[in-house]
C-alpha cells in the first residue's frame, strides 16, 4: 500500500449515519471520493435519496440510502442486515447523527430530554453494536463518531444541558467500546467539533446575542466547514490512524483552549 493510499478507503464499504446533510454528507462525499461504497442511513428519506444519487454521480461508487430511526434498536439491527445484504462486508461506520433543541434546563420536558439522549447516545450505540457484530468475525473494522467540544466544556451562552450531557456520554461510550472491541481488531474513535456551519447551527449563527460570543471564543476566528470535520473523520477511519483507538480528537478552532 502506498503512503497516500493509507489515508483513503479504497475498496471498502462505509455506513454514514446522518448522511443526508451537514457533516454526515461531507463525510459520505469524501469517503466515496477516496474509494468507498457508501450506505447513507438517515431519518430524512427524500434528502437521503437525493444525496446518495448526487454522490454516486460524482464518485462513480455504489451509494445507497436507507431510512431508519436508529433510536430504535430493532431498526438499527434491520438496516445493518439490509446494508450487508446489498453492499457486502461493512468496513467502516461513521456515526454523524445528533440533535440539539437549545431549550433552557428549567423548561426541558421529560420527552425532550429522552429524545436528545435517544438520538445522540442510544442511536449511536445501537447502530455501533449492530455493525460491530458484523465486524467481529472478520477481525477488523473502524467506527468513528461525532462527539462535540460540548462534551468537554459548557458552551456559552446557549442553553443545552441535555445536549452537553449526551456528548459527554458519547465520549465515554467511545472509550468503553474501544476497550471492548480492540481484541477483535476494531478501532473506535471520535471527532469533537466546535462550531461548524450546518443546518443544526444555523439557529445560533443567526442569533445576534450568540454569534459574537461564539466567534470571540474561537481563537482561529471563524466557524468550521463540514468538510474540515470530514477530513478528520476520514483519517480516523483510514489505515493512516492504525495505532489510534479510544481517542476523542478536538477539531474546534481552539475553542476549548481558553
Amino acid at each position: 500500500m502506498s503512503v497516500l493510499n493509507r489515508f483513503g478507503l479504497h475498496g471498502k464499504t462505509a455506513i454514514v449515519t446522518g448522511g443526508a446533510r451537514g457533516i454526515g454528507r461531507a463525510v459520505a462525499e469524501l469517503a466515496a471520493a477516496t474509494g468507498a461504497d457508501i450506505a447513507i442511513v438517515d431519518i430524512l428519506d427524500k434528502e437521503s435519496q437525493a444525496t446518495a444519487h448526487e454522490i454516486a454521480q460524482l464518485s462513480g461508487k455504489k451509494v445507497r440510502a436507507w431510512t431508519a430511526d436508529l433510536s430504535d434498536p430493532k431498526a438499527a439491527q434491520d438496516v445493518t442486515e439490509a446494508i450487508a445484504g446489498e453492499l457486502g462486508d461493512i468496513d467502516v461506520l461513521f456515526n454523524c447523527i445528533g440533535i440539539n433543541p437549545n431549550t433552557p434546563m428549567l423548561e426541558v420536558s421529560a420527552e425532550e430530554w429522552s429524545k436528545v439522549i435517544n438520538v445522540n447516545v442510544n442511536g449511536q450505540f445501537y447502530i455501533s453494536q449492530a455493525v460491530a457484530r458484523k465486524m467481529v468475525p472478520r477481525g477488523r473494522g473502524a467506527i468513528v463518531a461525532i462527539g462535540s467540544n460540548s462534551g468537554f466544556i459548557v458552551d456559552r451562552p446557549q442553553p443545552q444541558a441535555h445536549y452537553n450531557t449526551s456528548k459527554a456520554a458519547v465520549h465515554q461510550m467511545i472509550k468503553s467500546m474501544a476497550i471492548e472491541l480492540a481484541p477483535y481488531g476494531i478501532r473506535v474513535n471520535a471527532v469533537a467539533p466546535g462550531y461548524v456551519i450546518t443546518e443544526m447551527t444555523a439557529r445560533g449563527i443567526s442569533n445576534p446575542a450568540w454569534l459574537p460570543m461564539w466567534k470571540d471564543m474561537t481563537p482561529i476566528g471563524r466557524f468550521g466547514q463540514p468538510e474540515e470535520i470530514a477530513n478528520v473523520m476520514l483519517f480516523l477511519a483510514s489505515d493512516a490512524s492504525s495505532y489510534m483507538t479510544g481517542s476523542i480528537v478536538l477539531a474546534d478552532g481552539g475553542y476549548t483552549c481558553w
